[in-house]
């Protein structure tokens, strides 16, 4: 355990409890001015498709309510750890490489005790590594590519070593400055490993201000969703069936995309590094699903049905 993490304090504990409770009678209202001043940049005119793959890690079923503020029915979703294979024409690459092998001792341990009882995954999951090995026809990845640097997008990356990573430059300013690591993160997947730092510098795309096209063709353009970390983004993609967005953990469950409801506090108050932008990309991402399929990294019941829609040319 190289990097110990930073430790919410009492305070922030006792307030992620009372706004858990005063969230399930009061979720916070949709802001329908900021709403109605979202502009609709359009989709890119892409000249090539990409396939979406889901691997199979484990689900687990949890309150709803512990995740969709002050929501009720279903009573119960099923959340999963998902590592996502995008293959484009040009490379093979990881979306999320989610979980580690012996997860426990090296990255869960070095978690607040707060959040570890929250996030510890079935012991049944599989890591990355295991869950790769089960698709022999998929191409060996070409690198890794994280809509963020918390644990759990980046743990699996830990037994594959020398695999590249691109990373936002700003989520890699957030996660390496300080003493230690901001609450949710883990910086030993980042260390020893080459790294391409990218910076978000296209045109508006759909409901989002800024853009990066990965490949210069339209097909996978990555998207900015700050708020539940600095840096984190999306990645659009273009598949035979249609436009699918990454969104990382923006959403952790597509309720919270079609009710604009934020995560609930607890544990949302520890890991959204800005409630308020997390919001307002909640707003964005409400907007933008009625032309790309919204697909949050935890929610098991999308990343099922995207295996069953998505295909290359």
């Amino acid at each position: 355990m190289s990097n110990p993490v930073r430790s919410p304090s009492l305070a922030q504990c006792c307030a992620a409890a009372t706004g858990l409770l005063s969230g399930l009678v009061r979720p916070r209202p949709v802001d329908e001015r900021f709403l109605r001043s979202i502009t609709d940049a359009g989709l890119p005119t892409p000249s090539r498709t990409v396939r979406v793959t889901a691997l199979d890690q484990a689900p687990r079923s949890v309150p709803t309510a512990m995740v969709v503020e002050g929501t009720f029915q279903p009573r119960r979703i099923t959340n999963s750890l998902t590592t996502f294979v995008v293959r484009h024409p040009d490379a093979t690459f990881l979306v999320d490489p989610s979980v580690c092998l012996d997860a426990e001792h090296r990255a869960i341990a070095q978690l607040p005790s707060a959040l570890r009882r929250v996030v510890r995954p079935p012991a049944e999951t599989l890591a990355t590594i295991t869950a790769l090995g089960l698709e022999p026809d998929l191409p060996a990845p070409d690198f890794a590519l994280p809509t963020h640097a918390h644990w759990d997008h980046v743990c699996g990356l830990l037994d594959l070593p020398g695999l590249p990573i691109h990373l936002h430059r700003p989520e890699h300013e957030w996660i390496s400055a300080g003493p230690v690591a901001p609450v949710g993160g883990v910086r030993d997947s980042l260390l020893d490993r080459p790294m391409v730092e990218f910076e978000l510098d296209g045109p508006p795309v759909l409901t989002f201000t800024r853009s990066r096209d990965l490949f210069g063709d339209g097909s996978i353009v990555l998207v900015d969703l700050a708020g539940h970390t600095p840096g984190s983004i999306g990645i659009l993609a273009h598949t035979e069936r249609g436009w699918i967005l990454l969104a990382g953990d923006a959403a952790w469950h597509e309720l919270q995309v079609e009710k604009i409801r934020q995560k609930s506090a607890f544990p949302g108050n520890f890991v959204d590094e800005n409630r308020d932008e997390a919001f307002k990309t909640l707003h964005r991402l409400h907007l933008a699903r009625t032309f790309a399929t919204v697909i949050p990294t935890h929610d098991h019941d999308a990343t099922r049905q995207l295996n069953r829609t998505t295909a290359v040319r």
